[in-house]
Order: C-alpha cells, then sequence, then structure tokens
C-alpha cells in the first residue's frame, strides 16, 4: 500500500483543523458532526490548535486495481507560542500544504512554519483558503505568497510550487480559480502525484542504505511526538523510516541527553496505527507508516 506524509501548516485561524476535518469527511475518516480534530478541552475553549494532531484517510486510486492511497495527516498548531510542535512533525513527513488566507495573505507565523519548512528541503503545497470571503483576492495573495519564498530564500525548485485554492468550511478545492469542483479530490490527488510515497522513499536521513526493499531492512523510526494513555503510561509517535515494527518485539532506544549519546534497550508493548481521529491497535506496521507506540 503506497503512504503518503504530510503535514498542514499555516499562521493561526487560517482554516487548518477546518481544512483537515473535511478531508476525514470526504474519505469516512469523521462521521459525527460537532466532532473535530480541536479535542482537547483548552483547544475548545480558546478555539485554537495547540497541540499537533495525527489522522488518516484512505483515498480511493482511480485506477480499480490498485488499493487505496493511506494520507497520513498532521494538524500542526498555527500560534507562535507553540511554535517548537511545528518544528518537530516537519522532520518526520515529506511534504508540507502551506495554508494561506485569501483576505489576510502571509502572516507572522506563516512565515515561521515556511522558513523551517524550507530549510528542511521540504517543497510545499499552497492553499488559498477562504476564496469565498467578499474581500478574498486569490492573485494579490499568490503574489505575495511567491514573494515571501524567495525572500526566504527558497531554491528554484521549492518557488515552483503547486497553488490549489479552497473553501476548507465547505470541502471544497480548486485547481485553478473559476473551476467546478464538488469536493476536495483536486487537493487529494495534486498530494498523491507531487507528495511521494513513503513506503518507498528512504528519506535524506536514510541515503546510505542499500537498495533492498525497505520492509526488509533493518529498523529504523524517528520519534517526534509524545502521547500519553491512561493505562499505558507515556506513548511516541514515529515515523518508521525502514523496517517493520513488531508488537512485542525488543529494539534499541538511541536518544541524546545532556549533549551525550545514550543508547538503552526497550519492548514494544503495543502498536497503534492512526484511522481517521482515532487509533486502531496492531501487531506490526512497515515502512513509511506513522505509529503510536508504548
Amino acid at each position: 500500500m503506497e503512504i503518503r506524509n504530510i503535514a498542514i501548516i499555516a499562521h493561526v485561524d487560517h482554516g487548518k483543523t477546518t481544512l483537515t476535518d473535511a478531508l476525514m469527511k470526504q474519505n469516512g475518516g469523521l462521521q459525527d458532526e460537532g466532532v473535530s480534530m480541536d479535542s482537547n478541552d483548552l483547544e475548545k475553549e480558546r478555539g485554537i490548535t495547540i497541540y499537533s494532531k495525527n489522522t488518516s484517510i484512505y483515498y480511493p486510486s482511480k485506477d480499480s486495481g490498485r488499493p487505496a492511497t493511506k494520507i497520513n495527516i498532521v494538524d500542526t498548531p498555527g500560534h507562535a507560542d507553540f511554535g517548537s510542535e511545528v518544528e518537530r512533525v516537519l522532520r518526520a513527513i515529506d511534504s508540507v500544504l502551506l495554508l494561506v488566507d485569501a483576505v489576510e495573505g502571509p502572516m507572522p507565523q506563516t512565515r515561521f512554519v515556511l522558513k523551517k519548512s524550507l530549510e528542511l528541503g521540504l517543497k510545499p503545497i499552497v492553499v488559498i483558503n477562504k476564496i469565498d470571503k467578499p474581500a478574498s483576492d486569490p492573485h494579490r495573495v499568490h503574489d505575495e505568497i511567491l514573494d515571501l519564498f524567495f525572500e526566504l530564500g527558497a531554491n528554484e525548485d521549492q518557488a515552483n510550487f503547486e497553488t490549489v485554492y479552497a473553501i476548507g468550511r465547505e470541502g471544497k478545492a480548486f485547481k485553478n480559480i473559476g473551476d467546478e469542483s464538488k469536493d476536495l479530490s483536486p487537493l487529494l490527488d495534486l498530494i498523491l502525484e507531487k507528495v511521494p510515497d513513503a513506503s518507498s522513499c528512504q528519506g535524506e536521513s536514510l541515503t546510505s542504505l542499500s537498495r533492498t526493499p525497505l520492509d526488509t531492512q533493518t529498523l529504523r523510526a524517528q520519534v517526534f511526538n509524545l502521547g500519553y494513555d491512561n493505562f499505558l503510561g507515556r506513548m511516541a509517535v514515529a515515523r518508521i523510516y525502514s523496517g517493520k515494527i513488531l508488537s512485542g518485539s525488543q529494539i534499541f532506544v538511541k536518544g541524546n541527553i545532556d549533549g551525550h549519546d545514550t543508547t538503552r534497550k526497550g519492548k514494544i508493548t503495543k502498536l497503534f496505527s492512526f484511522e481517521g481521529i482515532n487509533r486502531k491497535e496492531v501487531e506490526t506496521a512497515s515502512s513509511g507508516d506513522i505509529v503510536l507506540l508504548a
């Protein structure tokens, strides 16, 4: 099965969570009205995303003979106070959706998250959102985004970004202004076209590995976030770069404490994959996927 790993980044209140919710509703990952990615009590109270969250959707292939593609999505905080959350996520995904309000244009946090993405070599897909607003000016905003790319030192490939226009609250995306659209398929099709398949992509940190199939290589995974379970305690969210993770298996955990590299043994006691806004216990997970483990 092919896998795409993306994060949604933007300035606060430009529509990241609304767009993520709409993507899940279209693909069966969010069926109950009133349920949202912003599930934390403080997030509901303040109306902003504070903690990065993982979800996944399955987008059917237009080729009836091929299985659906799994798209892992990380909805990131947009407020500057939670910028460290964004940085950790960007190191574990393969592309970002840079969401920009069609009225406000690029804002301070837009600059921050885009700068981090470009420095890590990511090539963003730009989504100009809220084009239905009376004061929206998507053409002006597109030019402002392009100027920002060059100002932040984007290379030629990064500056040649793809753009999609959207009305997140209606769950619609458009390849061009004036197109007809019933859903977010234009955005999803672009993700499948432009974002590399994580199940067969090693990533820069693993370029020294041989060209043997990733599933058969040594397990290498990177933890980029933490979670907590009342019964299991502290848990880790990790991106698998090669090999397979098996529930119950012994692993080596490498880290750095006070500038000193450390290695310790550990055992995978529980393993979960992300299914919509829920988690599903699994016995094994393969290269390219994002998992939650204890």
